[in-house]
This record gives structure tokens, sequence and C-alpha cells, in this order.
């Protein structure tokens, strides 16, 4: 966060709330493979970006949370020392609830005045829930003046999306978002969320590619698709008794059991079971330099959540076989929930600026839309600027 936006944000909240104002700020996320893996207990290789989201946050007189959204131009208030707090269905609910959270979980918090602002795109599988949730939690947390466990504050942010907005999202987003390092990528073991970072080439950027579509069956369809994979667990438990989440089942047991399962739970799972193999694999061709082994297991991760997981769209169809074709070039596949939304892909940094144009050229001519892309970095986990 460069010095004009501080200052800029400091006096938006004088503004507003009068009274100084602490700032902090949590990335987005970009996930380059292991898409719908976290919910599974399985792996995923995510890195933080260098968009995020900012929270400005001063003390009040009372038990209250006064939030207001800049992007949405918008406030909401919650009385902290309530315990019927209940959502209300709009963007407030992500603030909110992440106190909720933290008071179930023994926290004890100041009343605040929050000023939110986020360059996250909204909608684009970016993970701008995630950021809003961590800055807004770890600044509740430092106002109030207690030690921050990173991994503590990660599954809390999730429970309030799970308990609280009720969206049924695994644990990425939100670890991403606290553990994010520069110029490296997390490969997470969702499970025990045991993690190692591993350098990205410095030869070659991170180019995130919006669709500009984002259909509305994405929320719901996620969480069918997780419903899905919790069937399919119940029926191959049923012969595995040892398998607790589609981590636990290997290539060559589904294919054994696959009869135990109808044709869409056996390709929801087989999707779950070979993206985790190709996250392992991914991890050791990234810290071998193996761009070319990257680049083919992107391609068949895409290839697995269009036709097995059925989560992609035309518009990212088109989005990815555009990117693959172009000069430079190490891998392009969606990243995020699926149905629109964002492409992630690995480009050679002198080719960077002529992928981006040609893409966004094509991708007209081909769909009518114009895209938004954005040459991106990966970046810090939650601070305080």
């Amino acid at each position: 966060m460069d010095n004009l936006h501080v200052s800029d944000l400091r006096q938006k909240f004088r503004e507003r709330f009068g009274g100084e104002a602490r700032l902090f700020r949590a990335p987005g996320r970009v996930n380059l493979i292991g898409e719908h893996t976290d919910y599974n207990d399985g792996f995923v290789m995510p890195a933080a970006i260098d968009f995020a989201c900012s929270v400005a946050i001063g003390p009040r007189g009372n038990s209250n949370l006064s939030v207001f959204s800049e992007n949405l131009n918008e406030s909401a208030t919650a009385d902290l020392a309530r315990a019927d707090l209940c959502p209300s269905g709009s963007w407030s609910d992500y603030p909110i609830g992440v106190a909720v959270m933290l008071k179930r979980s023994g926290y004890a918090l100041r009343g605040a005045n929050l000023y939110i602002r986020s360059d996250v795109p909204l909608g684009a599988g970016l993970s701008s829930s995630a950021a809003i949730e961590v800055s807004v939690g770890y600044a509740l947390l430092q106002l109030a003046g207690h030690a921050i466990d990173l991994v503590q504050l990660a599954l809390t942010c999730q429970r309030a999306e799970n308990e609280f907005v009720g969206a049924r999202c695994g644990i990425m987003d939100q670890f991403t978002a606290c553990h994010g390092r520069a110029g490296k990528v997390l490969m997470l073991d969702c499970r025990s969320l045991e993690y190692r970072t591993i350098p990205l080439p410095e030869a070659v950027d991170l180019v995130v590619c919006n669709t500009m579509v984002k259909h509305q069956l994405a929320a719901g369809e996620y969480n069918v698709r997780r419903a899905e994979c919790e069937q399919a667990v119940q029926r191959l438990s049923s012969v595995m008794p040892h398998v607790r989440a589609l981590r636990d089942v290997t290539t060559r047991q589904l294919e054994q059991f696959r009869t135990e399962l109808t044709d869409t739970l056996y390709r929801r799972a087989r999707h779950i079971v070979s993206e985790n193999e190709r996250v392992t694999a991914a991890t050791a061709g990234l810290e071998r330099g193996d761009l070319d082994s990257l680049s083919k297991l992107m391609c068949a991760s895409h290839r697995s959540l269009r036709d097995d997981y059925e989560v992609s769209c035309a518009e990212l169809d088109t989005m990815v076989e555009i990117a693959s074709r172009q000069p430079g070039v190490h891998g392009a596949r969606m990243t995020g929930g699926g149905f629109g939304g964002c492409t992630i892909n690995l480009v050679g940094k002198k080719h960077s600026e002529e992928f981006r144009r040609a893409v966004a050229e094509e991708y007209h001519s081909a769909t009518g839309y114009r895209p938004d892309i954005y040459l991106t970095q990966a970046s810090a986990g939650v601070q305080e600027v």
C-alpha cells in the first residue's frame, strides 16, 4: 500500500468517524492448481496477490461495530454485546460474521469503527470475501490487544463464511490471506494445515484474466458439488472404512469401487482424486523448475474441472484456449469456484504485455466481452500498514 493510499484512507476515516485510525490489509489470492480440493481435505497451491482489502479501524466508546464499505457506499451497525446477532443477507455479514465468530471463540472485542476499501475484484474468484474477513478479523484482534494465531484466525474466518454467511467454503482462501509470502506460492495440506513455500521463477509473471462473467448458478452449484463429494465419501466409506474424505482415496481404489457410485458421483470424485495427484506433481515440478510439466498439469486440471466437475463455462473455456496458444505461456486454467470469474496464467515476463494485448483482443472478438487482465505477483499475507 503506497503512502498516498494510506494517507487518503486515514483522511476518509477521519471524515466519516472522526479520530485517528490504524490500518490493516489482507490480500486476495489466485490458485495455481488444486481446485475444489480444499473442502475435501486435499492439497492446494495458492498464492496471495497484490490486490487487497484495506481496513481503517478506530475504537468506539460503546459496544457497537460500525462498518462502512467505500466500494458499495453502504454502512451497517451491530451491537457486539448482543448474543443473538443474525445474518442480514448483505455484504455486512462478512465483517460482522467475523466479529461474531471471534466472540464465540472466546475473544473479548472492543466496539469499533471500520472503514473498508478493497481493490480485489468482486465475484471474480480471487477471494474478495476472505480478504475482507481476514483484514477485519486481524484489525479487531489488534485493536483489542490480543495475540494473534494466524491459523486460528484463518479457521475463525472460515467459520464466519460457513456458519454466518452460509457459503460452505474450504480453508484455502482464508489461510492464504493469512500466510501468503512475497514471491512464493504455498503448498498447503488442507487437513493438517501444514504448508511449505515454493519460490516462483523470477522469469515468470502471474497474469489473471477476468472473463467479466459470473453465472448466477455459481453459489448454489458450489454447495451442490460439496454435497456430492460428501455423498461419494459416504458410499466409498462403506467398502473402505478408513475413508473420511476424498483425500483418502487413490485412483486405483476409485476404479476398483466405482460401481458403488453413480456416474455423476464417480466423475466428481475422479476430479478430486486426480487433482490431488496433480498438486503433488506440480509441487515437484515447480521445485525443480520444470515449467513444462506444470503447464501440462494445469491444462489437465482445467479439463477435469470442465468435464468431470462441470464447473467451467463457455467463457472460461474460450479464455483458456486463447491463452494456451500465446507465446511464452507456461500454463493456463480457470481459478476459483467456476461458472465465470478468472483464469490464472503463468507467462514469461518478456511476453506478458503482448499476452495481455493479444488475449484481450481475441477474447473480445470471440465473446463480445472486454476482459480485465491483471499482471500481479505473489504477495505477503495480512499485516498492519
